[in-house]
């Protein structure tokens, strides 16, 4: 029987010690070759406004970049220690299977086929979305009841593909898809007048309309969506201590939003927060990096890379930003939205 100081130990004192003897975790081999390289190798996609985008000199931004940032400033305390591999569809897990790359933060949409069957875990999502469809404004077509016997330009290999035929054959709608491989030759196919409409998820519709020459103006997002794409990170299957450590940097900016925690005032609430939630993601009172094989700032140097998820999601597909997107379905729960963050404690 296991004693306290010398006498026999009450269970719940026996339960006390064990928690408070917890160990501290492992770091795991994927954060291991992570820290030999210096470097976190995120694959991204190959040029989505708002989401991944590189300029013309090399600089990366968008939602999905800013995750992989917050990430390399919570193990590496530096968020431009990424290396950005542009990745196509066909291309994407491959490249995350293989150890191409170390996590895959790529529009990518969960689903069952994908979780079950790929090795591959999925993450939290960082963007709800659905299928969408655009259409030249001149067709006067508003609603997607108007397809029916219209050819439509969608990318093959995709989910979109698989929901466009899904939803044709469900509504008698007869919609003849136009596919192609690559997404660049799908919008170019659409934007030259050979299909009628095109589809991907809505966010990739606004980002196509912000940037076509002949104006936004000349082309119209219907109201209907298809499908549901919760998007998202994902990581290899086989290393635990990496996948919680994504998940909890994500999860991390979303309750930094929910406590008012910004890039701009982390290190003030560090040193001024009596808040306990508040001290416990800036490592003011408790050091939870331990479990997850960082240290104790690893949250608080995310935040002061790319601000909460607030920020980040306004910065780059927010009504202010070119996409100009209300936040809908991405606001937190307690503003009727789907971010709900586990909590960090």
């Amino acid at each position: 029987m296991k004693t306290v100081f010398g006498q026999i130990a009450p269970m719940g004192a026996i339960v006390v010690a064990a928690l408070l003897a917890a160990p501290v975790a492992h770091a795991g081999k994927t954060l291991d070759g992570i820290r030999a390289r210096g470097q976190v190798v995120c694959g991204v996609n190959t040029g989505l406004a708002g989401f991944a985008m590189a300029d013309s000199s090399g600089k990366w931004s968008g939602l999905d970049v800013d995750v992989c940032r917050a990430i390399a400033a919570a193990v590496l305390g530096d968020g431009q220690k990424v290396k950005y591999v542009p990745l196509d569809v066909p291309q994407r897990f491959t490249a995350l299977q293989s150890g191409e790359v170390d996590v895959l933060s790529r529009n990518t949409t969960f689903s069952l086929a994908r979780d079950a069957s790929m090795g591959l875990h999925q993450t939290v999502v960082t963007y709800y979305d659905g299928q969408g469809f655009m259409v030249p404004a001149k067709s006067k077509i508003r609603s997607i009841r108007q397809l029916k016997g219209q050819t439509v330009c969608v990318q093959s290999g995709t989910t979109t593909e698989k929901n466009l035929a899904d939803y044709s054959r469900a509504n008698g709608l007869d919609i003849k898809p136009v596919m192609f491989e690559k997404v660049d030759a799908a919008t170019a196919a659409y934007l030259a007048g050979r299909c009628t409409a095109f589809t991907t998820d809505a966010s990739g519709l606004a980002a196509l309309r912000s940037g076509v020459s002949q104006g936004a103006a000349m082309h119209t997002i219907l109201p209907e969506l298809i499908s549901k794409e919760p998007l998202g990170p994902l990581v290899r299957r086989g290393d635990d201590e990496w996948f919680a450590v994504v998940k909890w940097v994500i999860y991390g900016l979303i309750e930094a939003e929910e406590y008012g925690v910004t890039q701009a005032n982390a290190d003030s609430l560090k040193a001024s927060s009596a808040h306990p939630v508040v001290q416990r993601m800036v490592g003011t009172s408790e050091d939870t990096g331990k479990l997850l094989g960082l240290d104790r700032d690893w949250l608080l140097r995310a935040l002061k890379t790319t601000g909460n998820y607030g920020e980040i999601f306004e910065r780059n597909v927010g009504q202010k930003s070119a996409l100009g997107l209300p936040r809908g379905l991405n606001n937190l729960w307690s503003k009727q939205g789907l971010m709900y963050a586990f909590p960090i404690r």
